[in-house]
């Protein structure tokens, strides 16, 4: 999850402080609180016309929660297209109607919770096989699906992108904060040298807060979300590759396998695996 690592990076920024011989109570500034996030959830709602907010506030906290496939993600998946295509062999696929009109009823996705969990993709691979039982063709459901994964793309890559933006802004309204504090110095000039120099470290507070704000929580919070937005379209393109070889006639474990090659080399299953699952599948049935 992101929640550890900016734990840890303010606990470093804090242990760094407090070794130097800083004071914590002169970072709680109030006022430049106020300035920094308020400016911060102004330029949000000023950027985001529409569903916008509601999707930067879902990348959030999809970074926040971390929902990334794994390997057994890949191989719940693999087992789950298997039988599926499977069934389409041997009884046409006209019998796949009742698991993918409804594949929240549906005996074999219930059988495969992890694909209900990871965003799209029970809707994503339903909605293929039902266009296969409608009668499309190979080539036209490629282009479908390949029109679907770029939606779903530009959908996620806005979301992220205004997350930056606001993260950009957060120093320039840090600079802000600051600049008004030392107005607010300026017209205590003729106090005495230590309530001068209270005002003085106010004012650098609403930079340091800007700053911090925006490298060490919303840029990598950003850079989570666009990571984890990459690795759930590559688990919904693996489901393309299968769906689209086993509607040009391939044999199911090669339909698989087609799927199989699009996965990241670290979060793979081996053939070896994946047969191995498949035949106990086949024995089992």
């Amino acid at each position: 999850m992101s929640l550890p690592g900016i734990l840890i990076v303010l606990g470093a920024i804090a242990g760094g402080f407090a070794m130097a011989g800083g004071h914590f109570p002169v970072l709680l500034q109030p006022s430049e609180f106020v300035v920094i996030i308020g400016a911060a959830i102004g330029t949000l709602m000023t950027s985001s016309p529409g569903l916008m907010r509601k999707r930067v506030i879902h990348a959030v906290m999809s970074a926040i929660k971390e929902s990334i496939p794994k390997k057994a993600d890949y191989l719940e998946l693999l087992k789950c297209q298997y039988e599926l295509f499977m069934l389409a062999r041997r009884q046409g696929v006209l019998a796949l109607e009742g698991h993918v009109n409804e594949p929240e009823k549906s005996a074999i996705f219930k059988k495969y919770a992890s694909i209900g969990r990871l965003g799209h993709a029970r809707t994503f691979l339903a909605e293929a096989l039902q266009q296969i039982v409608n009668g499309i063709s190979p080539d036209d459901l490629e282009a479908l699906l390949d029109a679907e994964l770029d939606t779903i793309k530009f959908e996620g890559h806005l979301a992220t992108g205004l997350l930056k933006t606001i993260g950009d802004a957060l120093p320039g309204l840090g600079i802000v904060a600051a600049v008004l504090g030392i107005i607010v110095t300026m017209g205590h000039m003729d106090a005495p040298p230590a309530e001068i120099g209270h005002h003085v470290a106010s004012a650098l507070v609403g930079t340091f807060l800007g700053i911090l704000l925006c490298y060490g929580v919303l840029q990598p919070l950003a850079n989570n979300a666009e990571i984890q937005e990459t690795h759930q379209l590559r688990f919904l393109t693996v489901i393309k590759a299968a769906v689209i070889a086993s509607a040009r006639g391939v044999a199911p474990p090669t339909a698989v396998e087609f799927g199989r090659k699009m996965i990241f080399t670290d979060e793979r299953p081996s053939f070896a695996e994946v047969d191995k699952a498949l035949q106990a599948m086949a024995g089992g049935g």
